[in-house]
């Protein structure tokens, strides 16, 4: 035998040795997981409801790939959100999804009871060790141009908002559609009102038909059920996160677009990978990595007021335009 091949047969050993010792003390990481994971998804509202709506589809997406094994379970009362944690987790899922907004500190706790399990959870605060990652759906930017196209669109300089609650991930939304509408038409006006509840769309209905009644010729659907009453009195709407448009044809005149797989295919590729960690994956909301986008009927908008829409979409994706983000809560300005 060589000096060199001996050199290197006793250098695998030593190696061999020393990766056997840490395996045993716990100091490599673990093997990764085989296709598909086991993926459980958790809602309190029903899955038809449009934020949700785009992780289920993004989920049945990477299900149709062969990536994942996918259940979910909607409806579900903040009051049985820890419950239903717990037996997701016990079944053995590798990775739980859900929305932890009204329930920060019981997700939280029950996610650190089983650290072997990856979470990703909707929420307004930061992620946490060792295995709670957090998102949201950013589209602040598409939200900007929706308002540039309904600031030139409306006639009566009257704007109709409605909401589901004044919490940032709808505030910012919000903020960011009225300087779009502001930065064309300085004299528009906002209504601005939230129905406290994320899926009652005769609520939000009812609170259009009110808007419409003080002058109100565009709603900004931000809730199931301001497009109906828009269709109803014959004006205008914003959607938002899901596009509405087929539904409600000669009533949408543009929506923000969520796009939940760019954030879904990481946090899958990463838990298989065993490279999971518990990061804030809002980025892959922005427009830049696909998660967000904007859309516009132009048979019904100002064709100069959606050149100057999609030259900022331009900038924003190319980075020389960047929509703020405002967390407060809208208010009225009539």
């Amino acid at each position: 035998m060589a000096i060199n091949d001996h050199f290197a047969w006793t250098r695998r050993a030593v190696l061999g040795l020393a990766a056997s010792f840490a395996v045993m003390a716990g100091g490599l990481p673990a093997l990764a997981k085989d296709k598909p994971l086991k993926v459980a998804a958790i809602y309190t509202v029903p899955v038809e409801q449009q934020w949700v709506g785009r992780i289920h589809q993004a989920l049945q997406a990477a299900q149709a790939r062969g990536d994942v094994t996918y259940t979910y379970s909607e409806n579900v009362a903040n009051t049985d959100y820890e419950r239903v944690m717990r037996e997701y987790a016990e079944g053995g899922m590798d990775l739980i999804v859900g929305e932890a907004f009204a329930v920060e500190r019981a997700a939280r706790s029950v996610a650190a009871e089983y650290p072997d399990t990856a979470f990703l959870m909707g929420s307004s605060f930061g992620p946490a060790q060792p295995n709670f990652a957090v998102f949201d759906n950013w589209i602040h930017e598409p939200s900007y141009l929706t308002g540039m196209i309904a600031g030139k669109a409306t006639k009566s300089n009257v704007i109709g908002m409605v909401g589901g609650y004044a919490i940032p991930e709808v505030n910012r939304l919000m903020n960011a559609f009225m300087e779009g509408a502001l930065s064309v038409n300085p004299d528009v006006k906002f209504l601005v009102t939230f129905i406290n509840s994320w899926y009652d769309p005769p609520k939000a209905k009812e609170s259009a038909f009110a808007m419409i009644d003080k002058g109100a010729d565009i709603l900004y659907a931000e809730r199931f059920g301001v497009s109906d009453a828009a269709k109803e009195k014959g004006i205008l709407a914003i959607g938002n996160v899901i596009d509405t448009a087929g539904d409600y044809p000669g009533t949408i005149l543009a929506s923000a677009l969520w796009h939940m797989e760019p954030t879904i295919d990481r946090v899958i590729e990463a838990v298989t990978s065993d490279s999971f960690e518990p990061s804030d994956y809002g980025q892959y909301s922005f427009m830049s990595y696909g998660g967000g986008s904007f859309v516009v009927d132009e048979s019904l908008a100002d064709a100069e007021v959606v050149k100057a829409a999609r030259e900022t979409e331009a900038d924003i994706l190319g980075g020389l335009f960047r929509v703020n983000v405002n967390d407060a809560e809208p208010k009225s300005t009539m």
